[in-house]
């Protein structure tokens, strides 16, 4: 049985933010690696400005490519409607029997009753919530500790090998201070994207002419 994170989310684009804290969060639980899941319709972002799922999904396999510990799935690409995290773990769950960890941004955590079935994708998945840069997460905030009551957890663990036994892990990985947000506007007004994703997917986002339309336009 393989121990897996599962990383999913809109890559909108992927950059190296994303790819150091996947690496972190495997190398700190001595995970077998991570399957990267772009969303094709994410349920809590604004369909504006979100670049078209299979060109997103290229994106992660460029990014990706030469890691062996680092995979692609282009599930919920093949499943219609919104693309409920849920939805995919279960999927998941009925394909193998690996030990799946979800990876989650600490605001993500925050905002997770709002997601379908909190409880359930607690059930499926351990999760693991790694810290956004330079903000302070507090395990002992009311929202933080609401939502562990939601989804029946008892308390947070610091993420380690080995895996403590209970809890919501939480992983001080690096987290550089990249937004997908702000290198679509840089893709948009023919700024530099480099040292801040991989070379392959700035050629592949200059080729197909992504983000270089304003979304509010």
């Amino acid at each position: 049985m393989s121990r897996v994170a599962v990383f999913g989310g809109s890559f909108n684009p992927i950059h190296y933010g994303h790819l150091l804290v996947a690496d972190e969060v495997r190398e700190r639980l001595g995970l077998d690696r991570v399957l990267f899941i772009p969303a094709a319709v994410p349920p809590h972002k604004s369909p504006r400005g979100l670049a078209p799922a299979a060109h997103r999904y290229q994106m992660v396999r460029l990014a990706t490519a030469g890691n062996p510990a680092f995979a692609v799935s282009d599930m919920e690409l093949h499943r219609s409607g919104p693309s409920y995290t849920v939805d995919t773990l279960e999927a998941l769950r009925a394909a193998s029997s690996d030990e799946l960890y979800l990876v989650l941004g600490s605001e993500t955590f925050l905002d997770l009753l709002s997601w379908r079935d909190p409880p359930r994708i607690a059930r499926l998945a351990r999760l693991v919530v790694v810290p956004r840069a330079g903000s302070d997460f507090d395990t002992e905030h009311i929202q933080a500790q609401k939502v562990l009551r939601e989804i029946n957890e008892n308390g947070f663990a610091p993420a380690a090998n080995p895996v403590p036994a209970d809890g919501v892990l939480v992983a001080e990985a690096t987290s550089l201070p990249l937004a997908a947000s702000e290198l679509r506007r840089r893709a948009r007004d023919g700024r530099s994207l480099a040292y801040r994703m991989p070379d392959a997917v700035i050629a592949y986002i200059r080729a197909n002419g992504l983000y270089s339309v304003d979304p509010g336009s």
